[in-house]
Protein backbone atom coordinates (compact mmCIF):
# COMPACT_ATOMS: atom_id res chain seq x y z
CA UNK A 1 0.00 0.00 0.00
CA UNK A 2 1.55 3.28 -1.11
CA UNK A 3 1.50 5.86 1.66
CA UNK A 4 0.40 9.45 1.14
CA UNK A 5 3.96 10.49 1.93
CA UNK A 6 5.30 8.31 -0.87
CA UNK A 7 2.73 9.76 -3.28
CA UNK A 8 3.59 13.29 -2.15
CA UNK A 9 7.32 12.66 -2.58
CA UNK A 10 6.77 11.27 -6.07
CA UNK A 11 4.88 14.42 -7.07
CA UNK A 12 7.76 16.54 -5.77
CA UNK A 13 10.25 14.44 -7.73
CA UNK A 14 8.13 14.92 -10.85
CA UNK A 15 8.08 18.69 -10.33
CA UNK A 16 4.31 18.77 -9.87
CA UNK A 17 4.61 19.96 -6.26
CA UNK A 18 7.22 21.83 -4.26
CA UNK A 19 8.31 20.47 -0.89
CA UNK A 20 6.46 22.22 1.93
CA UNK A 21 7.21 21.22 5.55
CA UNK A 22 3.74 22.38 6.68
CA UNK A 23 2.05 20.13 4.13
CA UNK A 24 4.38 17.25 4.97
CA UNK A 25 3.48 17.54 8.66
CA UNK A 26 -0.15 16.59 8.05
CA UNK A 27 0.52 13.56 5.82
CA UNK A 28 0.86 11.16 8.80
CA UNK A 29 -2.66 12.11 9.92
CA UNK A 30 -4.10 11.16 6.54
CA UNK A 31 -2.10 7.90 6.53
CA UNK A 32 -3.33 7.14 10.07
CA UNK A 33 -6.97 7.40 9.02
CA UNK A 34 -6.42 5.51 5.79
CA UNK A 35 -4.62 2.63 7.51
CA UNK A 36 -7.49 2.02 9.96
CA UNK A 37 -10.15 2.26 7.27
CA UNK A 38 -8.28 -0.21 5.08
CA UNK A 39 -7.78 -2.74 7.90
CA UNK A 40 -10.03 -5.77 7.21
CA UNK A 41 -12.63 -6.40 9.89
CA UNK A 42 -11.99 -9.62 11.83
CA UNK A 43 -14.65 -12.23 11.26
CA UNK A 44 -16.42 -14.18 13.94
CA UNK A 45 -19.68 -14.19 15.84
CA UNK A 46 -18.34 -12.30 18.84
CA UNK A 47 -15.87 -10.06 17.04
CA UNK A 48 -16.55 -6.44 17.89
CA UNK A 49 -16.35 -3.93 15.06
CA UNK A 50 -13.16 -1.88 15.34
CA UNK A 51 -13.42 1.65 16.65
CA UNK A 52 -13.38 4.18 13.80
CA UNK A 53 -10.31 6.41 13.75
CA UNK A 54 -10.49 10.03 14.77
CA UNK A 55 -11.16 12.28 11.82
CA UNK A 56 -9.19 15.38 10.85
CA UNK A 57 -10.00 19.07 10.99
CA UNK A 58 -7.38 20.76 8.81
CA UNK A 59 -7.40 24.53 9.04
CA UNK A 60 -5.20 27.37 7.87
CA UNK A 61 -4.90 30.32 5.51
CA UNK A 62 -6.13 30.28 1.94
CA UNK A 63 -3.98 28.83 -0.83
CA UNK A 64 -1.88 26.64 1.49
CA UNK A 65 -2.83 23.34 -0.15
CA UNK A 66 -5.52 22.03 2.21
CA UNK A 67 -7.93 21.01 -0.55
CA UNK A 68 -5.12 19.56 -2.66
CA UNK A 69 -3.99 17.30 0.19
CA UNK A 70 -7.55 16.20 0.95
CA UNK A 71 -8.14 15.37 -2.71
CA UNK A 72 -4.94 13.29 -2.74
CA UNK A 73 -6.15 11.47 0.36
CA UNK A 74 -9.61 10.70 -1.05
CA UNK A 75 -8.13 9.49 -4.34
CA UNK A 76 -6.06 6.90 -2.43
CA UNK A 77 -8.90 5.34 -0.41
CA UNK A 78 -9.23 2.40 -2.80
CA UNK A 79 -12.69 0.84 -2.37
CA UNK A 80 -13.57 2.56 0.90
CA UNK A 81 -17.01 4.18 0.48
CA UNK A 82 -16.20 7.87 0.71
CA UNK A 83 -17.60 11.14 -0.51
CA UNK A 84 -15.84 14.45 -1.08
CA UNK A 85 -18.21 17.43 -1.11
CA UNK A 86 -18.25 21.14 -0.31
CA UNK A 87 -19.72 21.66 3.14
CA UNK A 88 -22.35 24.17 1.97
CA UNK A 89 -23.52 21.78 -0.75
CA UNK A 90 -23.77 18.94 1.77
CA UNK A 91 -25.88 21.00 4.16
CA UNK A 92 -28.16 21.98 1.28
CA UNK A 93 -28.73 18.27 0.62
CA UNK A 94 -29.42 17.66 4.30
CA UNK A 95 -32.09 20.38 4.35
CA UNK A 96 -33.77 18.86 1.28
CA UNK A 97 -33.64 15.34 2.76
CA UNK A 98 -35.10 16.55 6.07
CA UNK A 99 -37.92 18.24 4.19
CA UNK A 100 -38.75 14.92 2.51
CA UNK A 101 -38.47 13.03 5.81
CA UNK A 102 -40.97 15.34 7.48
CA UNK A 103 -43.52 14.43 4.82
CA UNK A 104 -43.54 10.89 6.25
CA UNK A 105 -44.66 12.19 9.63
CA UNK A 106 -41.48 11.39 11.59
CA UNK A 107 -40.96 13.26 14.86
CA UNK A 108 -37.23 13.68 14.30
CA UNK A 109 -36.23 14.33 10.68
CA UNK A 110 -32.50 14.32 11.46
CA UNK A 111 -32.39 10.64 12.55
CA UNK A 112 -33.42 9.02 9.24
CA UNK A 113 -31.36 11.47 7.20
CA UNK A 114 -28.23 10.75 9.25
CA UNK A 115 -28.92 7.01 8.98
CA UNK A 116 -29.13 7.25 5.18
CA UNK A 117 -25.82 9.15 5.00
CA UNK A 118 -24.12 6.66 7.35
CA UNK A 119 -25.39 3.73 5.27
CA UNK A 120 -23.77 5.11 2.12
CA UNK A 121 -20.28 6.15 3.29
CA UNK A 122 -17.58 5.35 5.80
CA UNK A 123 -15.83 8.66 5.28
CA UNK A 124 -17.04 12.17 4.51
CA UNK A 125 -14.50 14.67 3.20
CA UNK A 126 -15.73 18.26 3.43
CA UNK A 127 -14.16 21.20 1.69
CA UNK A 128 -14.29 24.47 3.65
CA UNK A 129 -16.39 23.84 6.71
CA UNK A 130 -18.00 27.08 7.78
CA UNK A 131 -21.32 27.96 9.35
CA UNK A 132 -23.06 31.18 8.29
CA UNK A 133 -26.72 30.26 8.65
CA UNK A 134 -28.51 29.81 11.97
CA UNK A 135 -30.55 26.91 10.55
CA UNK A 136 -27.34 25.03 9.78
CA UNK A 137 -25.97 25.92 13.21
CA UNK A 138 -29.01 24.39 14.90
CA UNK A 139 -28.88 21.18 12.83
CA UNK A 140 -25.20 20.40 12.50
CA UNK A 141 -24.50 19.35 16.09
CA UNK A 142 -27.16 16.64 16.25
CA UNK A 143 -26.44 15.53 12.68
CA UNK A 144 -22.75 14.99 13.32
CA UNK A 145 -23.40 13.36 16.68
CA UNK A 146 -25.48 10.77 14.82
CA UNK A 147 -22.89 10.34 12.07
CA UNK A 148 -20.05 9.84 14.54
CA UNK A 149 -22.16 7.39 16.56
CA UNK A 150 -22.70 5.40 13.37
CA UNK A 151 -18.94 5.19 12.79
CA UNK A 152 -18.63 7.73 9.97
CA UNK A 153 -15.21 9.36 9.84
CA UNK A 154 -15.07 13.05 8.92
CA UNK A 155 -12.17 14.90 7.32
CA UNK A 156 -12.63 18.59 6.66
CA UNK A 157 -10.75 21.69 5.66
CA UNK A 158 -11.51 25.16 6.97
CA UNK A 159 -10.05 28.65 6.98
CA UNK A 160 -10.96 28.93 10.68
CA UNK A 161 -9.94 27.10 13.79
CA UNK A 162 -12.93 25.35 15.41
CA UNK A 163 -13.42 27.98 18.12
CA UNK A 164 -14.04 30.60 15.43
CA UNK A 165 -16.83 28.71 13.64
CA UNK A 166 -20.11 30.63 13.59
CA UNK A 167 -18.34 33.43 15.45
CA UNK A 168 -20.75 36.12 16.68
CA UNK A 169 -23.64 34.11 15.22
CA UNK A 170 -27.17 34.30 16.59
CA UNK A 171 -27.67 32.00 19.61
CA UNK A 172 -24.06 30.85 19.30
CA UNK A 173 -24.13 29.34 22.79
CA UNK A 174 -26.35 26.58 21.37
CA UNK A 175 -23.64 25.88 18.77
CA UNK A 176 -20.69 25.60 21.17
CA UNK A 177 -21.28 21.87 21.97
CA UNK A 178 -20.64 21.12 18.28
CA UNK A 179 -17.21 22.75 18.59
CA UNK A 180 -16.44 20.48 21.53
CA UNK A 181 -17.67 17.48 19.50
CA UNK A 182 -15.20 18.37 16.73
CA UNK A 183 -12.35 18.49 19.22
CA UNK A 184 -13.39 15.13 20.65
CA UNK A 185 -13.92 13.24 17.39
CA UNK A 186 -11.32 14.88 15.14
CA UNK A 187 -7.65 15.78 15.32
CA UNK A 188 -7.34 19.54 14.87
CA UNK A 189 -4.28 20.37 12.77
CA UNK A 190 -3.17 23.79 11.56
CA UNK A 191 -1.56 23.94 8.12
CA UNK A 192 0.73 26.83 8.95
CA UNK A 193 2.54 27.24 5.65
CA UNK A 194 3.85 30.76 5.01
CA UNK A 195 3.32 30.30 1.28
CA UNK A 196 0.09 31.08 -0.58
CA UNK A 197 0.30 28.92 -3.71
CA UNK A 198 -2.88 30.38 -5.19
CA UNK A 199 -1.42 33.87 -5.08
CA UNK A 200 1.72 32.53 -6.74
CA UNK A 201 -0.44 31.22 -9.60
CA UNK A 202 -1.97 34.67 -9.96
CA UNK A 203 1.28 36.61 -9.68
CA UNK A 204 1.68 38.83 -12.71
CA UNK A 205 -1.77 37.85 -14.04
CA UNK A 206 -4.06 40.61 -15.33
CA UNK A 207 -7.20 40.66 -13.19
CA UNK A 208 -9.31 43.45 -14.74
CA UNK A 209 -10.36 43.15 -18.38
CA UNK A 210 -12.08 45.90 -20.33
CA UNK A 211 -14.16 46.36 -22.43
CA UNK A 212 -16.50 43.39 -22.25
CA UNK A 213 -15.92 41.66 -25.57
CA UNK A 214 -14.75 38.37 -27.03
CA UNK A 215 -11.16 39.04 -25.96
CA UNK A 216 -12.21 39.70 -22.38
CA UNK A 217 -14.35 36.56 -22.29
CA UNK A 218 -11.46 34.49 -23.63
CA UNK A 219 -9.10 36.00 -21.07
CA UNK A 220 -11.49 35.24 -18.21
CA UNK A 221 -11.89 31.68 -19.49
CA UNK A 222 -8.11 31.31 -19.60
CA UNK A 223 -7.75 32.44 -15.97
CA UNK A 224 -10.47 30.04 -14.83
CA UNK A 225 -8.99 27.15 -16.78
CA UNK A 226 -5.56 27.83 -15.29
CA UNK A 227 -6.93 27.86 -11.75
CA UNK A 228 -9.63 25.21 -11.97
CA UNK A 229 -9.25 23.39 -15.29
CA UNK A 230 -12.52 21.86 -16.40
CA UNK A 231 -13.75 21.62 -12.80
CA UNK A 232 -16.54 23.66 -11.36
CA UNK A 233 -20.12 23.03 -10.31
CA UNK A 234 -22.84 25.25 -8.85
CA UNK A 235 -22.58 26.01 -5.16
CA UNK A 236 -25.74 27.01 -3.29
CA UNK A 237 -25.35 28.97 -0.06
CA UNK A 238 -28.21 28.98 2.42
CA UNK A 239 -28.58 32.47 3.90
CA UNK A 240 -31.46 33.31 6.24
CA UNK A 241 -33.73 30.84 4.48
CA UNK A 242 -32.75 32.00 0.98
CA UNK A 243 -30.61 30.27 -1.63
CA UNK A 244 -27.68 32.20 -3.08
CA UNK A 245 -26.08 30.40 -6.01
CA UNK A 246 -22.54 30.69 -7.32
CA UNK A 247 -22.91 29.15 -10.81
CA UNK A 248 -19.38 27.71 -10.89
CA UNK A 249 -17.30 26.78 -7.87
CA UNK A 250 -14.15 24.76 -7.26
CA UNK A 251 -11.80 24.67 -4.27
CA UNK A 252 -12.54 28.14 -2.97
CA UNK A 253 -12.81 29.73 -6.40
CA UNK A 254 -16.12 30.96 -7.76
CA UNK A 255 -17.32 32.34 -11.08
CA UNK A 256 -20.51 34.26 -11.80
CA UNK A 257 -21.93 36.87 -14.14
CA UNK A 258 -22.74 40.38 -12.92
CA UNK A 259 -26.44 39.63 -13.39
CA UNK A 260 -26.21 36.47 -11.26
CA UNK A 261 -25.08 38.44 -8.23
CA UNK A 262 -26.35 41.98 -8.78
CA UNK A 263 -29.37 41.51 -11.04
CA UNK A 264 -31.29 39.60 -8.40
CA UNK A 265 -32.52 40.99 -5.04
CA UNK A 266 -29.60 40.01 -2.84
CA UNK A 267 -28.56 41.93 0.25
CA UNK A 268 -25.57 42.48 2.56
CA UNK A 269 -26.00 39.13 4.37
CA UNK A 270 -25.94 37.30 1.04
CA UNK A 271 -22.77 39.03 -0.10
CA UNK A 272 -21.09 38.46 3.26
CA UNK A 273 -21.86 34.73 2.98
CA UNK A 274 -20.52 34.71 -0.58
CA UNK A 275 -17.33 36.49 0.50
CA UNK A 276 -16.99 33.94 3.28
CA UNK A 277 -17.33 31.02 0.85
CA UNK A 278 -14.85 32.07 -1.86
CA UNK A 279 -11.26 33.22 -1.81
CA UNK A 280 -11.12 34.05 -5.51
CA UNK A 281 -14.13 35.37 -7.48
CA UNK A 282 -14.31 35.70 -11.25
CA UNK A 283 -17.07 38.17 -12.11
CA UNK A 284 -18.05 38.45 -15.76
CA UNK A 285 -19.70 41.34 -17.56
CA UNK A 286 -19.87 44.35 -15.23
CA UNK A 287 -21.86 46.89 -17.30
CA UNK A 288 -21.81 50.67 -17.32
CA UNK A 289 -23.76 51.83 -14.28
CA UNK A 290 -26.20 54.70 -13.80
CA UNK A 291 -29.89 55.68 -13.61
CA UNK A 292 -31.05 52.81 -15.80
CA UNK A 293 -29.65 50.13 -13.48
CA UNK A 294 -29.47 51.99 -10.18
CA UNK A 295 -30.57 49.01 -8.05
CA UNK A 296 -27.98 46.75 -9.67
CA UNK A 297 -25.34 49.42 -9.07
CA UNK A 298 -26.25 49.63 -5.38
CA UNK A 299 -25.94 45.88 -5.04
CA UNK A 300 -22.59 45.96 -6.84
CA UNK A 301 -21.29 48.52 -4.34
CA UNK A 302 -22.39 46.26 -1.47
CA UNK A 303 -20.80 43.22 -3.13
CA UNK A 304 -17.46 44.99 -3.60
CA UNK A 305 -17.52 46.17 0.02
CA UNK A 306 -18.03 42.58 1.20
CA UNK A 307 -15.28 41.22 -1.06
CA UNK A 308 -12.93 44.01 -0.03
CA UNK A 309 -13.42 43.54 3.72
CA UNK A 310 -12.95 39.77 3.35
CA UNK A 311 -9.89 40.34 1.14
CA UNK A 312 -11.27 38.14 -1.62
CA UNK A 313 -9.24 38.15 -4.83
CA UNK A 314 -11.44 39.65 -7.57
CA UNK A 315 -10.90 38.97 -11.27
CA UNK A 316 -13.43 40.62 -13.54
CA UNK A 317 -14.43 41.90 -16.96
CA UNK A 318 -16.08 45.33 -17.10
CA UNK A 319 -17.44 47.82 -19.59
CA UNK A 320 -14.89 50.45 -18.55
CA UNK A 321 -12.10 51.21 -16.10
CA UNK A 322 -13.32 51.59 -12.48
CA UNK A 323 -13.41 55.39 -12.55
CA UNK A 324 -15.49 55.37 -15.76
CA UNK A 325 -18.07 52.74 -14.75
CA UNK A 326 -20.52 55.11 -13.03
CA UNK A 327 -20.66 58.54 -14.65
CA UNK A 328 -24.24 59.76 -14.25
CA UNK A 329 -27.14 59.57 -11.87
CA UNK A 330 -27.61 59.39 -8.13
CA UNK A 331 -24.77 57.59 -6.42
CA UNK A 332 -21.85 58.76 -8.58
CA UNK A 333 -20.13 60.40 -5.60
CA UNK A 334 -20.55 57.34 -3.40
CA UNK A 335 -19.17 55.14 -6.20
CA UNK A 336 -15.80 56.90 -5.98
CA UNK A 337 -14.95 54.71 -2.98
CA UNK A 338 -15.97 51.59 -4.91
CA UNK A 339 -13.80 52.63 -7.86
CA UNK A 340 -10.88 53.18 -5.49
CA UNK A 341 -11.39 49.73 -3.98
CA UNK A 342 -11.58 48.13 -7.41
CA UNK A 343 -8.22 49.74 -8.22
CA UNK A 344 -6.69 48.56 -4.94
CA UNK A 345 -7.98 45.03 -5.50
CA UNK A 346 -6.11 44.87 -8.80
CA UNK A 347 -2.76 45.18 -7.02
CA UNK A 348 -0.51 42.13 -7.07
CA UNK A 349 -0.68 40.34 -3.76
CA UNK A 350 -4.17 41.55 -2.91
CA UNK A 351 -5.88 39.09 -0.62
CA UNK A 352 -2.67 37.95 1.11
Amino acid sequence: MTSLRETYDSLIAAGTLHADPAQESVLPEFDRIRAVLLTPAKKGLFRKAPEPPKGLYLWGGVGRGKSMLMDMFVEHLDDIPARRVHFHAFMQEIHAAMHEARKTGVDDAIAPVAADVAASVRLLAFDEMQITDITDAMIVGRLFQALFAAGVVVVTTSNRLPDDLYKNGLNRDLFVPFIELIKDKMVVHELASPKDYRQDRLAGTQVYFTPVNADARAAMDAVWNDLAGDAGAPLVLRVKGRDVEIPRYHNGMGRARFHDLCGTPLGPADYLALADAVRVLLLDGIPSLGRSNFNEAKRFVTLIDALYEARVRLICSAAAQPEMLYLEGEGTFEFERTASRLREMQAEGWGV
